[in-house]
């Protein structure tokens, strides 16, 4: 057998191997997460907020997984993936019962804090599992795939949600939804394949021809230890050298290539602060404002797994560039649309650009991330990484906010297509330089 044929056969049964512990999980909770998530307006007004608080208790789940990456990447250093995970889903239940009885809007909105607190966890333990465990060839399809698992559940979630509203005619009923999406969520992971065994029987495995004085034909660097768990304090490994060190270590690339990262992240939120408000700039009704904005996210939906097979096979450039020139393009020229007879027609040509390219860009941040990853205990500087590219989603609606405020929606659009552009270019240096691509 030859040695690409033999990598082939194994990054695929990596994916296979680990597929429960990593893609029913993400499925599963992003569901539950995207049936509640429409719904955070409405149950803070049943407690009485008004828009403005609305608006902010919406905003703490996103705060939430913000302030969780950097304590979710020392957890996962410490106790591993499993454990994380398995926390996180406990906690997380802490928060679906502060929001079933919640008797003042303070409550509530500490409790979906804490749900995006705990949602950064599952997220830093499953990209740590991926970068340790797929080979760099088989990497962004794996992660891809990741991504995809997060879209269907929110894509899907919603449908979910209008279903249970139309049953039970209560919000309550979604957070009890996702109250047992979670409780789906331990049981894959603490009753599922044990991939650290998985792990140990395939390093016995790979191990057993060495003895008899064989080696192996995969020998090419594949980037990370595919077999065997990560060596932190807790497998016997070295001591974990701890955030704020890792931090400091790869300040430089993080000041980079991660700020980079953020501002694909921050274009990707812009699409869903500033779509909704152009649609309802330009004067469209709901029913068609909603009709635009779901076939441009199916868009999306439909290239999660093109942009893995476009990063495995070409590079990752291939996939980044691309979807920041057609984001910040596609944002650009709507700009300039939004005093046009024809502005509607535009903005769904404009709005189903942009969904290509966010298409395209599935998977590009977990990817980047876990090529420049340390290889020996990646989680503390994952942590870092998504607190990066989280707070460049999290900053976007308020930038923009802050722009329409102070000029105009056109503006703070065209600013958000600089962005792009910028990003654009910033891919083209520090990829290369930080990034480069390895043997396949």
């Amino acid at each position: 057998m030859s040695t690409r044929t033999g990598s082939d056969d194994a990054g695929f049964d990596a994916l296979r191997r680990y597929a429960p512990m990593v893609y029913g999980p993400t499925a599963l909770y992003s569901l539950g997460q995207g049936a509640i998530l429409p719904l955070l307006p409405a149950l803070a007004a049943r407690q009485g907020a008004d828009l403005a608080v609305a608006a902010l208790i919406s905003a703490a789940i996103v705060v939430g997984q913000l302030a969780g990456n950097i304590p979710a990447g020392w957890l996962v250093s410490r106790v591993g993936e499993r454990w994380t995970m398995l926390i996180a889903a406990l906690a997380s239940l802490a928060g679906i019962a502060g929001m079933l009885v919640a008797p003042s809007i303070g409550v509530l909105g500490l409790s979906v804090f804490l749900l995006g607190f705990c949602a950064s966890s599952f997220a830093v333990a499953r990209h740590t599992f991926m970068t340790t465990r797929v080979p760099y060839r088989f990497r962004a399809r794996a992660l891809a795939l990741v991504g995809g698992s997060f879209r269907l559940g929110g894509f899907t979630g919603p449908f979910v949600s209008a279903g249970l509203l139309a049953l039970f005619d209560d919000e309550i009923a979604s957070v009890w939804f996702f109250g047992a999406c979670l409780l789906g969520v331990a049981a894959l992971v603490a009753f599922g394949p044990d991939p650290e065994q998985k792990a140990l029987e395939a390093e016995r495995t790979a191990a057993a021809p060495a003895e008899r004085g064989v080696v192996p034909d995969e020998a090419e660097d594949t980037g990370e230890p595919v077999t065997g768990a990560v060596a932190t304090a807790r497998t016997g490994g070295a001591r974990s050298p701890g955030v704020l060190r890792t931090m400091w270590r790869f300040r430089g690339l993080l000041a980079r290539l991660g700020t980079t990262a953020a501002s694909l992240s921050a274009v990707r939120s812009a699409r869903q602060a500033v779509l909704p408000l152009w649609g309802v700039s330009i004067g469209l009704d709901s029913q068609t404002l909603a009709l635009v904005v779901g076939v441009a996210g199916a868009v999306e939906f439909s290239l999660f797994y093109v942009s893995g097979q476009v990063m495995d096979r070409f590079g990752r450039l291939w996939a980044a560039v691309p979807a920041m020139l057609l984001m910040g393009a596609g944002f650009g020229a709507l700009a300039f649309t939004h005093d046009l007879d024809t502005s509607v027609m535009w903005f769904g040509v404009l709005a189903l650009v942009i969904g290509v390219g966010n298409g395209l860009s599935s998977g590009i941040l977990l990817t980047l991330g876990a090529d420049v990853a340390p290889k020996t205990d990646p989680a503390p500087f994952l942590g870092s990484w998504r607190t990066l590219t989280d707070g460049g989603a999290a900053l976007t609606p308020l930038v923009v906010s802050a722009i329409t405020a102070a000029a105009s929606l056109p503006v703070a659009t065209a600013v958000v297509g600089v962005i792009g552009l910028v990003g654009a270019g910033a891919f083209l240096r520090y990829v290369p330089r930080y990034a480069p691509p390895r043997g396949r």
